[in-house]
This record gives structure tokens, sequence and C-alpha cells, in this order.
């Protein structure tokens, strides 16, 4: 083995640097001499080095894959637990609700109940939001031979929405639940006491003038009230939730930003419709009030 003397592996250990930045600079200007010369250089090293690095990819692509399904295989089974649980807990209801409706057809049967007539209903497109007299209102288009009325019930596919208030040859428009003049009544599912739902222009309406007594409970299901025959009774409309500074408030069911369909359904005119559109008969000739119809 050829030993070198310390002096001369100085020398060469100070010369490793110059030399390397020579050969960087008598490479580049070769390649700026003859840049033909330097293409096909690193054309003949991309064609040596492409079988390699393919050969390199292959395993890491391999690798990759391995990891990504691992990942998929942990998430899948994640998302099975959570189905099963899910599943299990729909069978209990599916359960619970045929036996309740067992016990309400038997009910029905031993008090001889007659059920209300399905109500109409005309399913019409949003067009626009906003603009005219109201702050939280909606326009939808309508066919020319529609029938919709003032007063008629706008709902969603999850709940309650508003009312109309203004019908043209092809448009109406819908107050919603959360505009400032709006007042809905509702009750509190559980335990039915009555209230009044107050828009306020903002994302969630307010409660107020609830019983004395029965305090609306975080999280309470809330539909609308047959007081006064202004709304029919059952709606859905939300659930009461309590603000930082302890007022309650209703988390609307609708998705009132994100309207796109909405459906219009007809109750019947009692209460709903203004009172110029009930049919009153004419008073009898032998004095007194006529009494009012109703359809």
């Amino acid at each position: 083995m050829l030993r070198l003397s310390i002096p001369l592996r100085q020398a060469l250990a100070r010369l490793t640097l110059p030399v390397m930045v020579a050969a960087a600079f008598a490479t580049m200007l070769l390649g700026k001499a003859d840049a033909l010369l330097a293409e096909r250089a690193r054309t003949a090293l991309a064609d040596a080095l492409a079988p390699i690095w393919a050969a390199v990819a292959e395993p890491l692509r391999a690798a990759r894959d391995a990891a990504e399904e691992a990942r998929t295989l942990v998430a899948l089974r994640a998302e099975n637990a959570r189905l099963r649980e899910e599943n299990e807990r729909l069978r209990r209801w599916q359960a619970a609700a045929h036996a309740l409706e067992a016990e309400n057809a038997l009910l029905r049967r031993q008090l001889d109940f007659i059920p209300d007539p399905a109500p109409r209903f005309v399913t019409a497109r949003v067009v626009a939001d906003g603009g005219g007299v109201y702050a939280r209102a909606v326009l939808l288009a309508l066919h020319p031979s529609h029938d919709i009325r003032k007063g008629q019930v706008a709902l969603d596919e999850r709940g309650f929405v508003g009312r109309v208030t203004e019908v043209g040859a092809r448009s109406a428009r819908v107050l919603l639940a959360t505009d400032i003049n709006s007042r809905i009544p509702v009750a509190l599912e559980g335990s039915r006491a009555r209230a009044l739902m107050i828009g306020t222009n903002g994302p969630r309406p307010r409660l107020a003038y609830w019983p004395e007594g029965t305090r609306p409970a975080e999280g309470e299901r809330l539909v609308t009230s047959a007081e006064g025959n202004l709304f029919p009774g059952g709606l859905p409309v939300g659930v009461v939730r309590w603000s930082a500074s302890g007022a309650p408030e209703v988390e609307l069911f609708a998705r009132l930003d994100r309207l796109d369909l909405v459906r219009l359904f007809d109750f019947g005119p009692d209460g709903i419709l203004p009172p110029e559109a009930v049919a009153r008969p004419a008073p009898r000739r032998g004095g007194g009030t006529a009494a009012m119809a109703r359809r």
C-alpha cells in the first residue's frame, strides 16, 4: 500500500478544492463552447440513469401504495364500527316506531278517529333573496297558471321556512322566519307550552312569551302551534338554544341560507288568508249578525 508523507497529503488536501472548482468552470465553459456536445452528454447520462431511477421508483411506489392502502383499511375499520353502532341504534328506533305505530293505529280504531286530509302543495324554485320591503325574504318563480295565495306556508325538506306575503302572476315572495317582522306561534314539544318565535334579522329567531314556570329546555324541539288558527299545528320548526347572554333562541331546521326549492302548502283559508279573501254570507233580512262561513 502506497504511503504518502504528511506534507504531500496536506498539499493534496489543499489542492482538492481548487481542482474541483477548476473542473466545474471547465465543464461550464465546455457546455457554453459546444452546446450540442453538452446536450449529448446530458442525454447519455439521462439514458444511463433512467433504468436505475425506474428500478428504484417501482419499490417506492409500491411502498407508498401499501401505506395508503393500510391507512384506508384503518379508516374503513373505524367507519364500519361507527356504521354498525348507528345501524344498531336505528334498529332500536325502528322497533320503537313500529310499536308506537301499532299502538297509535289501535287507539285510532277505538276512538273512531277521522284523520285530516293531506294538504295540497306546490314546489317552487327560489330565484332571488332579499329585496322588497322585508330584510329576510325570498322570491319564487311560479307557473302562470298557479293558484298560490297569500298566507300559505312554505317548508323545505327539513322544516318551516316562512309564509307567502306577496303573490304575482309569475312570482311570489316568502317572508322568512328570521325576518324581524315574523311572528310565529310555536309549541314546546316536550312540555306542550305555547310561545312566540320572533325574527331578529339574524340567523336565529328569539323565543318569547312562554308560560310562567315553564322554562324552555336546551335542545327541546319546537313545532308550530295552531293558536289563533294562524298556522297549522305540528310543523317542525327547530330546537331551543340558549345564547351566551342567557336569551332563548331557535336554531331552525330549515337551511335558510341555502334555499333552492320550497314547498308551498295549502292548509285551507281559516286564519291563514286575509279576512277579505274569505267568503262571507250576506246578512239575513230578519236582522242580527250573520255567522261567518268557513270552508
